[in-house]
């Protein structure tokens, strides 16, 4: 199984990562001690969407439709009540 990702930052409740693991509790606990991307060290995260996939290509794909913007733009409209708990 293949997971697409989205963590929220707990200090600003903004959506700062997009991801794509094999592995998504891993993946999720080295964020969490600031292991891997550059861009979520020193940073405490809520898992807040994930999709999974059978296909790693379909993963990779549906990763990058996330980060080009529009994609992500209608995932924070159709979870938007979920991301106000967080």
């Amino acid at each position: 199984m293949y997971y697409v990702y989205v963590l929220q930052s707990k200090d600003t409740n903004k959506l700062h990562y997009i991801g794509f693991t094999k592995d998504l509790k891993k993946r999720f606990s080295q964020h969490n001690e600031g292991i891997g991307a550059k861009t979520t060290h020193n940073r405490k995260w809520d898992l807040v969407y994930y999709e999974a996939y059978l296909s790693e290509r379909d993963a990779r794909k549906r990763e990058r439709r996330l980060k080009d913007g529009r994609a992500i733009y209608h995932l924070k409209n159709r979870i938007h009540e979920s991301l106000d708990i967080c």
